[in-house]
């Protein structure tokens, strides 16, 4: 089994959502995150105060896949969250050794 985590923009979390229920992968978690990357931050002025703002809000995405799965959900995440800009987020994933369903006792 697979652990994919994605970061992306907020706004394109319905897109990858539809995209992912599309493909029929269905279990996932999303996080409210401040981060920074490429994207380097802005700066704003408000009142005028300038302030340099170099934490960005993102999404986390994380779900666990079949190993079969894997481009499934690798390509239904860069579908939905793609703009072609600067920000866009990325996909990382790692092998999970193990997963036990809590109300039965199941190893998956």
């Amino acid at each position: 089994m697979k652990n994919v985590v994605a970061f992306i923009r907020p706004e394109r979390l319905p897109q990858v959502k539809q995209e992912l229920f599309a493909k029929e992968l269905f279990g996932l978690s999303v996080t409210n995150i401040l981060g920074s990357g490429q994207q380097k931050g802005f700066t704003e002025t408000y009142r005028g105060v300038t302030k340099e703002v170099n934490l960005l809000k993102k999404l986390r995405i994380e779900l666990v896949v079949q190993e079969e799965r894997l481009n499934d959900a690798i390509s239904a995440i860069e579908t939905g969250a793609r703009t072609e800009t600067e920000g866009d987020g990325i996909i990382y994933f790692q092998n999970i050794h193990g997963v036990r369903r809590i109300r039965t006792g199941e190893e998956l």
